[in-house]
């Protein structure tokens, strides 16, 4: 088996075959995006002579976290448009068939995060017959951040998404050489990842790039314009720069870095700044009208993406894990907690209700419930309700497994998901999201949440029956055992989503 594979700007070398999957690591889709090109469009790469040797993830987005396993920015690195492609050993017949291709896009607040995550190894899913592509794109400032145009060029908002679909050209133009089906790809994310997959169901720059798309944990919503300016005039002033397109150049990356994670810790400790004060994302997709015209939700259900298959999937416990990592914020009274429904519009009636159907919970525990069902529960609802609203076919699910035990027990939180989809779970860096070791149990879990990914991918059926307006009951449950929706827990059913109705979701602004 060769490891050697061509691309359109050149020869790459992965690594040799490991139980029959050969990856090839760290391939460059594009430019470096800085020096003139900085806050620019993504410009092809160019070509090189020879084979690139390609046996290592590639440089990370600036960005100020340091992820287990995973490469950490230092200044100065700058080729950090790459890609990562896994695929099986090809043989002769029928094997050489070209393999539906599924494309992942992580996760990180678009602040931070890479493609070399542990979590996101692709090989179990390229041994369930797929060729797994996992990418980086511009976080931060660098790829959210609005920047205002000194000429007539422009800087694009949304460079992080305009990263994406260069990533996703690629894929068109070179896939076929790893095997992969150029016309069969699925687009795939969590938490942010998944947002930008919605986002780029909704605009024309990606389309015909793909025809499925996995969205888990979507996040909502997407910035106005005045917040995403409101920002970048924060950000320039703790950077000491001018808020101009030259001013923010002559920043380095790492000033802006910097600059953008003191703003968002002001505005953690300013309970006067609103919503952005309770979880401080301070970059993320801005609706602008041109690239990116509206909220997903509602150019989804206006039917842009009606021919694109959607599975959305979200976790039971969201915001969990945020108090597990010490990121939530401290509410443990009445007070708080109705400021906090107030600062984001959220209706008497559905703190009310939560706690009716909470009744033994802390006052801590009901704002758990509601912030993770604000931020990612319902608003992933939302978007499977407005795909099928659009005419487009649509799968939901909800990750429900649990696991107790001696000590504080590990929730369906945020995240907990991904490692069981991607076939993960046996790596140590996945045992705090899954509250240690896997059992026999959470393997068989993970080998049915692999193979609906991959017949997601591969044919359009996860193995369940998509929404409808007449069978709204078609929601599978990932638990110790799967479950169609109503097996009693009030979080297998849609109580829930009765309290949200009178929330409208609309663009963040300051």
């Amino acid at each position: 088996m060769t490891t050697v594979f061509d691309t359109v700007s050149g020869r790459v070398r992965g690594r040799a075959p490991d139980r029959g999957i050969v990856a090839v690591l760290g391939v460059p889709y594009a430019e470096p995006p800085f020096g003139a090109a900085r806050f620019r469009e993504p410009r092809p790469r160019h070509a090189w002579a020879g084979v690139r040797d390609c046996v290592e993830y590639g440089a990370v987005s600036p960005q100020s976290a340091e992820l287990p396993g995973a490469p950490r920015w230092s200044p100065g690195d700058e080729d950090i448009l790459s890609l990562n492609v896994w695929t099986p050993e090809r043989g002769s017949g029928a094997e050489t068939r070209p393999l539906p291709v599924l494309v992942w896009i992580h996760g990180g607040a678009y602040t931070f995060g890479s493609s070399a995550q542990p979590d996101f190894d692709g090989a179990a899913l390229a041994r369930a017959g797929l060729v797994v592509v996992t990418l980086n794109y511009r976080v931060g400032f660098e790829g959210f951040g609005h920047v205002p145009a000194d000429d007539e060029d422009g800087c694009p908002p949304n460079r992080g998404l305009l990263d994406q679909i260069a990533a996703l050209e690629w894929v068109r133009d070179n896939i076929a050489s790893f095997g992969g089906a150029p016309d069969h790809v699925t687009v795939a994310g969590q938490s942010a990842g998944a947002t930008s997959v919605a986002c780029l169901m909704a605009m024309d720059g990606a389309r015909g790039l793909f025809r499925r798309a996995i969205a888990h944990s979507a996040v909502g919503p997407v910035f106005a314009p005045e917040l995403a300016e409101h920002v970048t005039r924060k950000v320039a002033a703790e950077a000491g720069v001018p808020a101009t397109h030259t001013g923010l150049a002559a920043a380095s990356p790492h000033a802006l870095v910097r600059a953008s994670d003191a703003v968002a810790d002001g505005y953690r400790q300013d309970p006067h700044s609103g919503h952005i004060s309770w979880d401080p994302v301070i970059f993320g997709p801005v609706a602008d009208g041109r690239l990116l015209r509206a909220d997903p939700l509602g150019a989804l259900a206006d039917g842009v993406a009606s021919g694109v298959d959607l599975l959305v999937c979200h976790t039971t416990q969201e915001y969990w894990l945020f108090d597990a990592v010490g990121s939530s914020a401290e509410v443990t009274t009445m007070t708080e907690l109705s400021r906090f429904a107030e600062d984001f519009g959220i209706p008497d009636p559905v703190l009310e209700g939560y706690r009716r159907i909470m009744p033994e919970a802390s006052v801590y525990e009901t704002y758990l419930a509601v912030a993770g069902d604000l931020m990612y529960g319902e608003y992933s609802n939302r978007l499977a309700d407005a795909h099928v609203r659009g005419g487009g076919r649509t799968f939901l699910s909800r990750f429900a497994r649990q696991r107790g035990g001696a000590g504080p027990g590990v929730y369906a939180w945020h995240c907990a998901d991904v490692p069981f989809a991607f076939g993960n779970i046996a790596d140590a860096s996945a045992h705090f999201l899954i509250g240690g070791p896997p059992t026999p149990e959470d393997h068989r879990l993970s080998a049915r949440m692999v193979a609906a990914w991959a017949a997601f991918a591969a044919a359009g059926d996860p193995g369940w029956q998509p929404l409808g307006d007449a069978s709204r009951a078609a929601i599978r449950i990932w638990g110790a055992a799967d479950a169609a929706v109503g097996s009693g827990s009030w979080r297998d059913g849609e109580a829930l989503r009765e309290l949200w109705s009178p929330f409208t979701y609309r663009p963040a602004r300051p």
